[in-house]
């Protein structure tokens, strides 16, 4: 294995110059740095990140947790900021906690053993306080859900007005008998997404409280489950509206497995637009989701700040706006397009 000693030697000078100048010190100037470097990737150095760790040197990975990766979502945002911050110098380095605290917890040890420049985060609901208390002592941002024991800084979506969004698309066609399956509210992106959904809907008209299925939104199985229990009812939902990618997932896949024609027999409206959504049935309506301005938005402050070494505990929220893309699995009910009678003159 080559070392800082085999890339002196070849130089003809002394191993604290050769480590200076692959740290990048400003004592060491441009033209020795280039050699240096040259010389170093000729002879396939690789530097050793545990001495590095030694001698307090903080390395340039970026540790990214979240819950599913398996999640469209999560993947092209993890896509997305690993270019972006390699565009900074650093490298992203990925975990997945399956929404368990204790799991979320052992990644954040591991990170931070690791001395990672910083962290971003998809939080579990209740992190552990142990969680809490490596992340106060690491530069870290919370990406989509957040939770106030992890401080103030924080990008995400409006959850809230992007469910408001597509329940209001439904009630303006006519639809009053709306079903909702969303993430649970212990989340406070599933709470967020529910209380769009109660917005929404005509404040004259009784809610009824079969109609709200929530359960673990990473859960495809849950989409299905929870389709299935509306679709049996003795007076069914005539819309639904899902509350996230994987549900939606779930949805799509009951709807299409019982045979129910959208938008003939009910109108569904999606979460986040994946390719497949697209071309499901007549093309799902669905809420567009920003997400590679998201990500590219938080991974350039990150680095800045990094960078910078500017990150303080000072709040700061950038929140990305939603769009509904109407396409052909929403129409309205059948009672609204019936023609009024005709008044006297």
């Amino acid at each position: 294995m080559v070392t800082i000693k085999d890339i002196a030697a070849r130089l003809n000078v002394s191993p604290s110059t050769v480590g200076r100048a692959l740290a990048d010190d400003p004592r060491i100037s441009g033209s020795t740095k280039q050699k240096v470097t040259a010389v170093a990737n000729e002879m396939g150095y690789v530097a050793n990140l545990a001495a590095r760790m030694m001698r307090g040197v903080q390395s340039n990975l970026v540790g990214l947790v979240l819950p599913d990766i398996r999640n469209g979502f999560y993947s092209t945002i993890a896509h997305a900021l690993s270019k972006c911050l390699e565009g900074g110098g650093f490298h992203l380095t990925l975990s997945e906690t399956d929404d368990d605290r204790l799991v979320e917890l052992h990644h954040i040890r591991e990170l931070s053993s690791a001395n990672v420049a910083g962290i971003i985060i998809v939080p579990t609901a209740r992190p552990h306080p142990e969680s809490v208390r490596l992340l106060k002592m690491l530069p870290h941002i919370q990406l989509l859900r957040r939770h106030a024991a992890l401080g103030d800084q924080w990008f995400g979506i409006d959850d809230t007005e992007a469910i408001y969004e597509s329940t209001s698309h439904l009630v303006q066609l006519g639809h009053r008998r709306i079903g909702y399956v969303g993430g649970t509210d212990d989340l406070p992106t599933g709470s967020a997404r529910l209380k769009g959904y109660h917005k929404a809907l005509p404040r004259d008209e009784a809610v009824v409280p079969q109609f709200v299925q929530l359960g673990a939104p990473s859960s495809v199985d849950f989409g299905r489950e929870a389709t299935r229990s509306l679709l049996s009812m003795s007076t069914p939902p005539t819309a639904i509206v899902a509350g996230s990618v994987q549900i939606t997932q779930g949805v799509l896949e009951e709807l299409t497995a019982q045979g129910v024609r959208a938008p003939e027999q009910l109108s569904v409206v999606g979460f986040g637009d994946e390719l497949g959504f697209r071309w499901w049935g007549p093309g799902l309506t669905t809420v567009g989701l920003p997400v590679n301005d998201l990500a590219t938005a938080c991974g350039l402050w990150f680095v800045h700040h990094i960078k910078q070494n500017t990150f303080t505990s000072t709040p700061y929220t950038s929140i990305s706006p939603a769009a509904l893309i109407v396409r052909g699995s929403t129409r309205q009910v059948e009672s609204a397009l019936v023609e009024p009678a005709d008044s006297p003159i």
